[in-house]
């Protein structure tokens, strides 16, 4: 991929619009947060005059130029992995990740995440925000499995990161719970937020931001329930937390479930996210991929149906 940066030239066809919302309009792969960036550095000129505030209001016919530079090279070292990639092109992959391999760097995790996994597997990103790293589209616990969506490019994490907001990406998951779930299907509609007792956890809570997952009973297992989840919003430990809620609590969760009494050969949480399903951010072709139930899941299952 090319390394120079870009050149935008536009015309206004608003009057009285915000300079860093008319970017983010007519520029696919530029957010308002990266236009007002870029306005600020001094990298946008209207009617040939530098301007550096976001909030400049343009005149119908104005010209705008945005200088985008080229992406600065991560700060992050590639470290060659192997990945299990679904399905790749040269906006996007998915990957079904693997149990024990946290998505990004954070405290504890700073090597040997995903990003540099990907880093050292992509030779054609073309950079996020500026930086020329992978887009991470959305999260999974590092000891969730399965499907992950990560961008090549501005573009496609604008669009689907779009989606995702409009609750556009169809996200399917795998989940044995503790107990016979009743009913065997239905809605959970409880709003989540930082448990008040509890700072490292969240919980259902009053005032919490709103979350919805759909539920259906697969079968029963060794008195367990296989349980597929659909969540309609993506908070953070959404499905745990609110299966947790109605008393039926993930099996191998620890920090949300029991402690006693977890199936033999269960190291983490039994959870697996299954199926995506998408719009292709530049073709707009539906996508709908699939990751089969992770070995050390699928050996635990078959244990308890014997």
């Amino acid at each position: 991929m090319p390394t120079k940066g870009d050149t935008h030239r536009l015309t206004a066809d608003r009057d009285d619009e915000r300079l860093d919302s008319f970017i983010a309009r007519r520029v696919a792969e530029l957010t308002r947060s990266r236009a007002g960036k870029l306005i600020a550095a001094g990298a946008v000129s209207v009617g040939g005059a530098t301007v550096s505030k976001a909030s400049t209001r343009l005149a119908v016919d104005d010209d705008v130029r945005v200088d985008v530079p080229p992406p600065a090279p991560s700060a992050l070292t590639p470290e060659p992995m192997p990945l299990s990639i679904v399905y790749e092109d040269s906006d996007l992959l998915v990957i079904d990740k693997p149990p024990g391999l946290a998505v990004h760097p954070s405290p504890g995790h700073a090597s040997h995440t995903l990003v540099h996994g990907v880093l050292a597997h992509c030779s054609d990103l073309s950079g996020i925000g500026g930086e020329k790293r992978p887009g991470i589209v959305h999260r999974l616990d590092k000891d969730t499995s399965g499907l992950i969506i990560v961008a090549k490019n501005d573009a496609a994490h604008v669009s689907l990161s779009r989606q995702l907001k409009e609750h556009k990406v169809e996200k399917t998951y795998l989940a044995l719970v503790e107990g016979q779930i009743e009913p065997t299907e239905g809605v959970i509609d409880a709003a989540i937020g930082r448990d008040p007792h509890h700072r490292t956890r969240m919980a259902v809570v009053d005032g919490g931001r709103e979350a919805r997952t759909r539920y259906r009973l697969l079968r029963h297992a060794g008195g367990r329930s296989l349980v597929e989840l659909r969540p309609e919003t993506g908070r953070t430990h959404q499905l745990r937390v609110h299966l947790a809620a109605m008393g039926y609590s993930i099996s191998g969760d620890t920090l949300y479930g029991r402690r006693k009494g977890t199936p033999d050969g269960l190291t983490r949480q039994f959870l697996h996210a299954q199926r995506l399903a998408f719009r292709h951010p530049a073709t707009g072709e539906r996508l709908e991929l699939e990751a089969p139930l992770a070995d050390d899941l699928a050996s635990v299952l078959a244990e308890l149906e014997r």
